[in-house]
């Protein structure tokens, strides 16, 4: 074999090193006809050796798999967050083309989808209903992807991948972990960028909010009867946003702001029609904010009567107005029940490789979570002994909103409103959290007309 490679390099030897081994040319090589077989004399005998091959590696594979999924099952031990079955059919069906509409991993999903998704849009077409205005869709708390758009070398993995609501955050949760959760979280005094150069971004377009991952839809299904209706990119839009950001930082970093009066403007000139505001949780409180905003002379400077000129009308779905209840558990304690409607096997994995400490932390961290914190106090959300919710002959109010468990008749701690619950969330949190959320929102309530007055002079009060 060497005066087989002499031969190949004849045209150009290589100059002589003086740092090369001593005895280099003694090391002697295995012929040739060792090492490369001549198919021609054993054809049948090399088909079956690589046959072979190709079973012993998928057998491999399949054990392999089959063995990851009952190590997982012994460490998820009674957790009802899983049905294993299901989780089969998802992961093997991972592997090939992966398709909208995944089987889902808990019942309920799988009845939500379980119809023609554009009934409800070809029986509006049935009644006559045609597009008409241009619609604005604003998503809500966790509906829009953010996607890593930072060229560092920690961030260079990640680059337009999202690193939430994709399995690419899956991927990065198990294996790149605290490298995730820097990219996720803001900066804790700035409320803006991290350093070292991370970047997340909200996905733009009707991507950025169709679904959360694969099997989990959020706006998918009105989009897709909107446009049985007649619409499509040229009369509706999706305003996505970073939704970590308090909603000053939204105009400041991003000039969200600015863009969305644009596209109410541009919807206007374009078909002479005022544009259908929809938004979703969150979203609606941006969207009031913006009416405060776009009025107001250090905001948009519209005028008073911009929202007459351009805002056909706003569709309000399940917005929290008045807050969000569980946003206070989950900055308190990273508690995620309910806190974030995800699919199970989301919340699965949220749950095991995030311990509540560092849920907390990262929930912090994103001061767009803080805007939700109840709003009003005990005047909205009820006392020790009444709350508006409470039906008749009720024998506990749901007034108190934090419990504490007693045990053998202590009482160390006392159950609180949630006006002392708010009070307890500031007292025991990190000064940089307290500031942030000082700093960016009010939760409290004005009494007189001078104070409501006042209040529009205040972005934390919008």
């Amino acid at each position: 074999m060497s005066s087989y490679l002499r031969k190949r390099g004849k045209k150009d030897p290589p100059p002589p090193r003086d740092d090369s081994p001593a005895k280099a040319e003694e090391v002697r090589l295995a012929p040739i006809s060792k090492i490369i077989h001549d198919d021609s004399e054993h054809p049948h005998k090399h088909k079956q050796q690589k046959t072979k091959t190709k079973r012993r590696n998928g057998l491999i594979f399949v054990l392999g798999g089959l063995f990851g999924i009952l190590v997982a099952g012994f460490f998820a031990g009674r957790s009802d967050l899983i049905d294993f079955p299901e989780l089969y059919t998802r992961i093997f069906a991972t592997f090939g083309k992966q398709r909208d509409g995944l089987i889902s991993l808990q019942k309920g999903e799988r009845e939500a989808v379980n119809y023609d998704s554009f009934s409800v849009g070809l029986k509006l077409v049935s009644q006559g209903v045609r597009a008409k205005h241009p619609v604005i869709m604003v998503p809500g708390v966790i509906s829009t992807g953010l996607e890593s758009w930072g060229t560092t070398n920690s961030s260079r993995q990640y680059f337009r991948k999202r690193l939430w609501g994709s399995w690419s955050m899956m991927r990065a949760l198990v294996l790149d972990k605290e490298g995730w959760k820097k990219h996720i979280m803001l900066d804790k005094f700035t409320g803006l960028d991290p350093a070292g150069g991370i970047k997340l971004r909200a996905a733009q377009g009707f991507d950025a909010a169709d679904f959360f991952i694969t099997g989990y839809w959020i706006w998918n299904k009105i989009l897709e009867n909107l446009a049985t209706i007649g619409y499509d990119p040229d009369n509706s839009y999706t305003a996505a946003y970073d939704w970590r950001l308090s909603y000053k930082n939204l105009e400041v970093r991003d000039s969200y702001f600015t863009r969305l009066k644009t596209y109410c403007e541009m919807a206007y000139k374009t078909t002479g029609q005022k544009a259908v505001l929809v938004s979703h949780s969150m979203g609606s409180q941006v969207l009031f904010y913006f009416f405060h905003w776009v009025a107001a002379e250090d905001g948009g400077n519209g005028g008073d009567d911009w929202v007459d000129k351009y805002v056909g009308s706003w569709i309000n779905i399940s917005g929290c107005m008045l807050g969000a209840l569980k946003g206070l558990p989950a900055v308190l304690s990273g508690e995620m029940k309910d806190t974030a409607q995800l699919n199970a096997f989301a919340v699965y994995g949220l749950e095991k490789f995030l311990s509540r400490e560092e849920r907390a932390e990262i929930f912090r961290a994103m001061p767009g979570i803080s805007s939700m914190l109840p709003i009003g106090g005990n005047a909205v959300w009820g006392n020790m002994t009444w709350a508006p919710d409470d039906a008749p002959g009720q024998n506990i109010s749901y007034g108190t909103f934090l419990n504490f468990k007693h045990y053998n008749g202590t009482s160390e701690y006392r159950n609180l409103t949630v006006e002392d619950s708010m009070a307890y969330l500031m007292n025991t949190t990190e000064q940089w959290y307290q500031d942030s959320v000082r700093g960016s929102y009010s939760h409290g309530v004005a009494h007189t007309t001078a104070e409501v007055e006042a209040n529009e002079k205040d972005q934390k009060k919008w």
